[in-house]
């Protein structure tokens, strides 16, 4: 899977991404980035109707098979062409993804997966992490757990924990580093979940961690450098170029744009477990096929996703 960088510019809103908007009428925004990428802007705002108009261009885009496309890399509310100039004119690009445009339907349902990842939050390794970076959070006297809960008018950290776990998350883009799935929980607009980043990013973050910045939550794919508040871990890989467990055999990045995410809170001797199973080549998780309907969910946020959350059942 193709790694968008552009990406970054997206504009993360202060509340809310899941809402509808005017979007079938609305003309996507293109520009050039250097000699050989198209960035293409669906919306200002992010939201699941933004997401399925890029993902219907993309597609129509994909189906052209245009000589001198090298990837087509989908987003939150935008999408990016990488291309080689020496084998299609930027100008012939830009006017076949504008007749793709034209021509494309935004689909309204998706046949996808929902997939289950087992979190231990509020773990030693992130607390430890955390404990080191105070002095660049807004809250020093806090954890970021502590943080979040109060700042989202929740009682303590147990009842940020069932809300985070508590309904699904759509992945809407994969990127920034190989394999990090950027996603937003699946809930109406007033139960949406917000942390701000830290005030300077960390130069460290634990493989794997469970990270929220503005609405959105991801999963660090690999240590690094961050800047999401810090909420657990997970002991599942979801980036490895040797592939060796099951789940990994088709790509060494597992996300993919349009996958539903289900956290599964888990005790400290079933990560260890887990842990020892990857460790051993055994290590699966649960994966279910599923559709998802755009207009049912936007129709029945609250009791569509715990349809969703029964297919794992």
């Amino acid at each position: 899977m193709p790694f968008v960088f552009a990406c970054l510019s997206i504009k993360i809103p202060r509340k809310g991404t899941v809402m509808a908007e005017p979007l079938a009428t609305t003309p996507i925004r293109y520009s050039f980035g250097a000699d050989e990428h198209l960035f293409a802007e669906v919306s200002e705002s992010m939201s699941l109707e933004a997401f399925f108009k890029g993902m219907a261009v993309t597609r129509a885009v994909e189906r052209m098979a245009l000589d001198g496309v090298l990837d087509v890399c989908l987003a939150n509310a935008s999408f990016q062409v990488r291309f080689d100039p020496d084998r299609i004119a930027p100008e012939a690009l830009l006017e076949a993804v504008r007749g793709a445009e034209a021509q494309a339907v935004a689909e309204r349902s998706l046949q996808t997966r929902i997939i289950e990842i087992p979190v231990l939050y509020n773990d030693p390794w992130t607390h430890e992490t955390l404990m080191r970076f105070r002095d660049r959070h807004q809250d020093p006297t806090s954890t970021d757990l502590e943080y979040a809960a109060r700042i989202n008018g929740l009682a303590d950290v147990e009842a940020f924990i069932a809300a985070h776990s508590g309904a699904p998350w759509f992945v809407s883009m994969v990127g920034f580093v190989a394999g990090l799935p950027f996603m937003f929980q699946m809930v109406e607009r007033e139960r949406q979940l917000q942390v701000p980043k830290y005030l300077r990013p960390r130069t460290d973050t634990p493989k794997l961690t469970l990270g929220h910045g503005g609405c959105f939550g991801c999963i660090y794919s690999v240590r690094g450098a961050g800047g999401y508040q810090m909420f657990g871990v997970t002991p599942a890989p979801i980036y490895d170029p040797q592939q060796t467990l099951n789940y990994l055999k088709e790509h060494m990045v597992f996300f993919r744009p349009g996958d539903i995410v289900q956290f599964k809170p888990i005790d400290r001797r079933t990560y260890d477990q887990a842990v020892a199973e990857v460790e051993d080549g055994c290590f699966d998780l649960r994966i279910r096929p599923v559709a998802f309907s755009l207009d049912a969910f936007l129709a029945d946020p609250v009791g569509y996703p715990k349809s969703l959350q029964e297919v794992l059942a």
